[in-house]
C-alpha cells in the first residue's frame, strides 16, 4: 500500500562516478536534484574525462538537499530543480554568488499500464486509482504537477488519489512499479537510455505550468573545491554541456 508522503523511504543516494575512489577521502561533490538522475551521469563522465577531476554526486529532492546544505553538508556545487532553493541559499549566505539558470525542464505524464489512454483527459476519467507526483513541499516538479492539476480544476476530484514521492526519483518508482496508474515526471527521465522503452508518455503543454527554471550555485562550505566547482559550472554552460542537456530534453533558453 502506498503512503501519501512515503517519508519512511530514504532518498539520500550517493553515486560514485568517473574516477572516484571508494576509500574515505574528500572529493569534489555535486548535490543534484533527482530529475537530473540520468543526465548528470553523462555530464560528470564527460567533465571528468575532460578535466581529470574526481567527482561525487549526491542526489535527492531540491528541498532536502537545501536543508542538508544549511546543516553543513560537505557539498561544493548545487544543481537544483528550481531557482527558489538556490536563491534561499544565496540570501542566507551559503553561496559564492547569485544562482544561475542552467536549464529549463519539461513535465510529462508517464505510465506503464497498457490499458490507459495517456492524455490529460484520463485525469478526469474517474478510472484512476493512484496518480504519482513529487511532493510540492520539497520537489519543484511536484509544484509544476500541481499547477497542471489546479489549472484543470481537478484538485478536488484527484485529492484522494494523489501519491507524493519525496523526489522525482521516488515518484518514478511508483510509476515504474505500477503502484500508481500514471504520474508526472521530468522529460529527461523518459528520454534516458534506461527508460526510453519503458511504458508510454506524453509531454504536457508548457502553458499549463510555470516555467521550470533550474538553478546552479557554488557553495562556500569547502574552499579547496571552489576551482573544481567553477570548472564544472563553465562546462555545464558551455556548448558541450548544452548538447548533453538538450539530448535529455532540457532547454537552455526560455521560450
Amino acid at each position: 500500500m502506498i503512503k501519501k508522503h512515503a517519508s519512511s523511504v530514504s532518498l539520500f543516494i550517493v553515486i560514485l562516478l568517473a574516477s572516484c575512489k571508494t576509500e574515505s577521502k574528500q572529493v569534489f561533490t555535486i548535490a543534484a536534484a533527482a530529475n537530473l538522475q540520468f543526465v548528470i551521469e553523462e555530464l560528470v563522465e564527460n567533465f571528468s574525462e575532460k578535466t581529470g577531476t574526481e567527482c561525487q554526486i549526491v542526489m535527492s529532492s531540491s528541498g532536502k538537499l537545501t536543508a542538508q546544505i544549511m546543516e553543513g553538508a560537505p557539498f561544493d556545487l548545487f544543481l537544483s530543480a528550481d531557482m527558489k532553493y538556490p536563491s534561499e541559499l544565496f540570501k542566507e549566505g551559503f553561496t559564492l554568488s547569485k544562482p544561475i539558470t542552467y536549464a529549463y525542464g519539461n513535465l510529462v505524464l508517464w505510465s506503464v499500464k497498457k490499458d490507459i489512454t495517456l492524455d490529460l483527459g484520463v485525469l478526469s476519467s474517474g478510472h484512476l486509482e493512484f496518480v504519482a507526483l513529487g511532493n510540492p513541499r520539497t520537489a519543484p516538479y511536484g509544484v509544476a504537477a500541481m499547477n497542471v492539476i489546479n489549472g484543470l480544476n481537478l484538485q478536488d476530484q484527484l485529492r484522494e488519489k494523489l501519491v507524493f514521492g519525496e523526489s522525482i526519483g521516488q515518484t518514478n518508482q511508483f510509476i515504474i512499479s505500477g503502484a500508481a496508474d500514471l504520474g508526472f515526471t521530468s522529460k529527461s527521465v523518459v528520454l534516458s537510455n534506461k527508460m526510453k522503452d519503458v511504458g508510454t508518455w506524453v509531454e504536457i503543454d508548457e502553458s499549463l505550468y510555470d516555467p521550470i527554471a533550474q538553478g546552479m550555485v557554488i557553495l562556500k562550505v569547502r574552499n579547496q573545491f571552489m576551482e573544481d566547482a567553477n570548472k564544472f559550472k563553465d562546462f555545464l554552460l558551455s556548448d558541450e554541456g548544452k548538447v548533453i542537456l538538450h539530448k535529455f530534453g532540457y532547454r537552455t533558453e526560455l521560450k
